[in-house]
């Protein structure tokens, strides 16, 4: 198979590009709908390293070997006219023998800001074509952050984000959002996801919340188990998928102060305990490789832990596949964290004390230099290279790159199916968290005189926060029109909801820095008769997203508190964390959060505020009510006062559903003898209700160890029409009562157990049976 050739170019010192991106003008008709293999099936993972791979690592020089092991991003391959350079490329290729690639030009100078399927597989395959005849000969691995839907192809359905993901609770959208962005991925010539992100979003300061599946372990770690089957399915067969990766590994949530890379404190048996069980389940799931997290833990950097990465990783949980380090994070020990002399240094100490790799070294040679070094003159072992160079070909293999190195170009007619669009607006609809709704002001009626102000509701950017289009998202220059039509806004939503041209005023800028026009805003407000208003945050990700204080700006506050004045108001948060709302939470009449919904959440968003869709979104995080409460969690110790604006699970429809009193099959819980916990809900109307029925424990009392205030223990969504009742059953095993003790072993400690439903939603829906348990028997110990 004969690639196309990207627009190319040899080095050059001419440069008459003006630096300023253009938009992509590829267009295509997508496929309305494909086939595609679902979830259900058992699915491979990493496994044994087969023989010919064995016999490959044998035969490739020491320079061969550490170039497999070096990944470079785009930005070093791309000329002053935004072009691919394949001088640089086969200068990365032949001397440094490089084994993988990064980014999308779109983030590194390239001519376009959003590549389409078509030119961006142009563009890898350039690539690919030069590494299958320099240097060793062997086809690059592509890694993209198609951290929700391929977001860094023109096209592609972005999807809700990890926060909203796990609103749903409904696995099966952290399935398809994986499933989607395989495919589309896939279709640009990039064959590995830097997704799902499972840390623990305890924090709520911390700028990457919105990319996790929120605060809980039980619900991260469902979320993270469908989401690797979603992005890999049968990866070693299926040219449609990609290889996952499980990250951050480890404890990255919880920075200290709120900053993204602050160090972190966590105790050991709490890491086992919260933190590592959405590993476990990616682990589990297959997951082909892991991204070893920033910064450090207790002191420890992660990136040179013999502990994390070996006794953790390799051994306790059993991961069989690619390690690679997070962006210059070998570097960064000795740049930023000072925890080495010198990169030298660190390098020596990532291969010596880790199972690392592949260096995401990015931006320089230092990597091969100081590696090629320390084999030859005998202090790293070339068994060590081999070690890694074995895991890295057989991924390479399992995807099927020593065969299909090129893309396949029939996939671009896929990329952005209005099938796909209605699945990401799917899980936009069972995402949005309903969190007040005084005297049933929503859902509003075609006959309302409505009018719309605020920043968010005008913007496809914002409802997809960072990592969409940009790693930033789109910039201000470019607003929405780098979509190209991919998208839409709560706007556009309405028009199409109520076949009317909505009245919309901005009123203040999403900083919060200005209000706009304020005056004709209040007396526009006094003849309607009620206000929606859209309110959150600027896009961003990591560092950039740095906020010194939980609470949202001042004047976004105070429109609301002017507003609230003259009518109803209805507030629509578009955020990728729980901003503190002030005096809103008490001004406004209604309230939704609808996370970071995407690039097409906005008719979602409409279809709730007019109750064509009713709400079922629940939150998977602690809503604080203060700063104070920013790390504030649902399993924090029982005897912590648990006050926050919502709780975890919290949300609200526009039914009327009541449950009956939980029962038991038993009200002995023991080992190796599951119980059944069943409640009967009942939908008294008027709409019909999609129901996350949430199963609980709080363990009364547990010899020497605080317990939890809640565990989620097991949940499912039921669909209720209007008058049905459902009978749910959900089962609890006394093993989920086991807890990881300061000795880092696993056991139980016998006391009574309440087993509550939804206990936050529904009050006094619980039981109480007994834990019987030998608290000296050992079910595992690290």
């Amino acid at each position: 198979m004969n690639p196309v050739l990207a627009e190319t170019s040899s080095a050059s010192d001419i440069c008459t590009w003006d630096g300023i991106q253009r938009l992509d003008n590829t267009t295509w008709k997508p496929e309305p709908s494909y086939a595609f293999h679902g979830q259900g099936d058992i699915l491979p993972g990493p496994g044994p390293i087969d023989r010919d791979i064995y016999r490959m690592v044998q035969q490739l020089t020491i320079e061969d070997k550490v170039g497999q092991m070096m990944q470079i991003q785009v930005g070093l391959i791309i000329d002053c006219n935004g072009q691919l350079n394949k001088t640089a490329v086969e200068y990365w290729v032949e001397k440094w023998r490089v084994g993988s690639f990064l980014e999308t030009p779109g983030n590194h100078n390239g001519l376009y800001n959003w590549y389409s399927p078509q030119k961006f597989a142009e563009f890898t395959d350039a690539v690919q074509e030069i590494a299958l005849k320099k240097g060793p000969k062997i086809p690059v691995i592509w890694g993209l952050d198609s951290v929700r839907g391929a977001n860094y192809v023109k096209g592609g359905t972005i999807f809700p984000a990890g926060i909203a993901t796990a609103a749903t609770f409904n696995p099966k959208y952290a399935f398809d959002a994986g499933r989607i962005a395989a495919k589309d991925s896939r279709a640009a010539g990039t064959h590995w996801a830097f997704a799902p992100i499972m840390d623990l979003a305890v924090n709520k300061l911390w700028s990457r919340t919105y990319e996790n599946f929120g605060e809980d372990p039980y619900l991260s770690s469902q979320m993270a188990h469908s989401s690797i089957q979603g992005y890999q399915g049968n990866y070693k067969r299926d040219r449609t998928r990609v290889a996952a990766c499980l990250k951050h590994f480890i404890g990255y949530g919880y920075p200290f102060d709120g900053s993204d890379r602050a160090n972190r404190h966590i105790a050991t048996h709490e890491m086992l305990e919260y933190y590592v069980p959405p590993f476990k389940a990616a682990i589990d799931a297959g997951s082909a490789t892991a991204m070893e997290s920033y910064g450090v833990v207790n002191g420890e950097a992660v990136m040179l832990s013999h502990y994390y990465l070996q006794e953790l990783l390799r051994k306790q949980l059993k991961f069989e596949g690619m390690l690679v380090t997070d962006w210059g994070e070998i570097n960064s020990q000795a740049q930023m964290y000072f925890t080495a002399k010198d990169t030298k240094h660190a390098t020596q100490m990532a291969l010596q004390q880790t199972s690392v790799d592949m260096s995401m070294v990015a931006d320089d040679e230092s990597f091969g230099q100081i590696t090629i070094d320390l084999v030859k003159s005998g202090v790293i072992s070339e068994r060590r290279l081999d070690e890694s160079v074995a895991r890295i070909l057989q991924l390479k293999k399992d995807l099927g790159l020593f065969t299909h190195p090129f893309a396949d170009k029939s996939l671009a007619r896929l990329v952005g199916s209005p099938q796909d669009i209605e699945d990401a607006r799917n899980a936009a609809r069972e995402s949005i968290t309903l969190l007040k709704n005084h005297k049933n002001v929503l859902p509003l009626k075609s006959t309302d005189k409505v009018l719309f102000i605020g920043p968010t509701l005008n913007s496809t950017r914002y409802m997809g926060g960072g990592w969409n289009v940009h790693w930033q998202g789109p910039s201000d220059q470019e607003g929405d029109s780098v979509y190209q039509g991919f998208g839409d806004t709560v706007l556009t939503g309405i028009k199409t909801v109520t076949q009317k041209t909505p009245q919309f005023m901005p009123a203040v800028d999403i900083d919060g820095s200005k209000f706009i026009d304020i005056d004709s805003v209040i007396a526009a407000a006094k003849k309607a008769d009620k206000v929606v208003v859209g309110l959150g945050e600027h896009t961003y990700a990591e560092n950039f997203g740095n906020i010194g204080k939980l609470q949202l700006p001042d004047k976004h506050i105070e429109l609301v508190a002017r507003v609230a004045k003259e009518k109803p108001v209805i507030v629509v948060l578009v955020q990728g964390r729980p901003r503190g709302l002030g005096s809103i939470a008490d001004n406004a009449h209604a309230i939704i959060n609808t996370y970071l919904p995407g690039a097409y959440g906005g008719l979602p968003i409409a279809e709730i505020l007019y109750g064509k869709v009713n709400p079922s979104g629940r939150l998977p995080v602690t809503y604080p009510a203060t700063e104070a409460q920013a790390s504030s969690t649902i399993w924090q110790s029982s005897y912590v006062e648990y006050k926050p604006q919502w709780a975890f699970g919290f949300g609200l429809g526009y039914s009327n559903i009541t449950y009956s009193n939980v029962t038991v099959s038993c009200n002995q819980l023991k080992m190796d003898s599951p119980i059944t916990a069943t409640v009967t809900i009942t939908n008294h109307g008027p709409y019909p209700q999609k129901e996350p029925v949430q199963l609980y424990t709080h363990q009364q009392y547990r010899a020497g160890y605080a317990p939890d205030l809640y565990r989620l223990r097991a949940f499912t969504k039921v669909d209720l029409e209007v008058g049905q009742s459902k009978t749910v059953s959900l089962q609890l095993v006394a093993e989920d009562m086991a807890f990881w003790d300061r000795r880092l072993r696993k056991r139980i400690e016998p006391a009574p157990v309440t087993v509550a439903i939804n206990p936050y939603t529904q009050q006094n829906i619980d039981t109480v049976v007994q834990l019987h348990a030998d608290p000296g028997y050992v079910l595992e110990e690290a």
